[in-house]
């Protein structure tokens, strides 16, 4: 399985995620070998980083790409879903019984929900308030996706494991097409060597190790 090391930020007091920009560029290891294999067009460059303290998980997406699609019809889960994001997938065993789904638009909605095999999806479960905060931004080259996750709701849901979590990171963009649609290209830092577009499926994780240990 690829690895990702998740440095320390070395403090224990929860930092706001507005100050976090220059402990990501100074602390932080840099993601960037995202793929689209069921796409032959080149990808925007995305860049993942991701920090922990003893109180907090946190994570930054930078993505190299001005045009964005935005579905604003409303703040639903099919809006979200029809629009550009990231998306991080947690599970607590290679079965993926569960699994938890975190996507994030450019304009910081979140869809969250748990899952199962096969696409059982709970749309009912939802992270707690207190334990998870995102914020975005843009600007004329990329847009951002900045977050927190409290460690102890990741320790509750039996995420973290042997110092490491077992972690998907993906990107969903969308573009116009002949018919005046928009359809996605589908982004993911491991190939999950799958015929077609499929992140649900054990094959598309890899691990975050928390260095030092957590």
């Amino acid at each position: 399985m690829k690895e990702y090391q998740v440095n320390s930020i070395g403090q224990n007091e929860q930092i706001s995620i507005e100050k976090l920009g220059s402990f990501f560029t100074e602390k932080a290891n840099g993601l960037t070998d995202f793929c689209s294999p069921w796409h032959d067009d080149s990808i925007s460059k995305i860049e993942f980083r991701a920090l922990y303290n003893q109180e907090n998980f946190y994570f930054n997406f930078k993505v190299f790409d001005s045009d964005i699609y935005l579905d604003r019809k409303d703040d639903s889960f099919d809006s979200i879903g029809n629009s550009d994001r990231v998306e991080l997938f947690f599970r607590t065993n290679e079965s993926l019984n569960p699994y938890y789904c975190l996507e994030i638009d450019t304009s910081g909605r979140i869809m969250d929900f748990k899952a199962y095999p096969d696409k059982d999806f709970d749309f009912s479960w939802k992270w707690p308030k207190k334990d998870i905060e995102v914020k975005t931004s843009k600007d004329e080259i990329s847009f951002t996706v900045s977050g927190r996750i409290s460690i102890q709701s990741l320790k509750d849901l039996n995420l973290i494991q042997n110092n490491t979590i077992e972690a998907g990171v993906y990107r969903a963009k969308f573009s116009l097409v002949e018919n005046l649609q928009y359809e996605p290209t589908w982004i993911s830092w491991v190939d999950p060597n799958t015929e077609t577009p499929n992140f649900h499926i054990a094959s598309s994780f890899g691990r975050f190790v928390f260095n030092p240990t957590i």
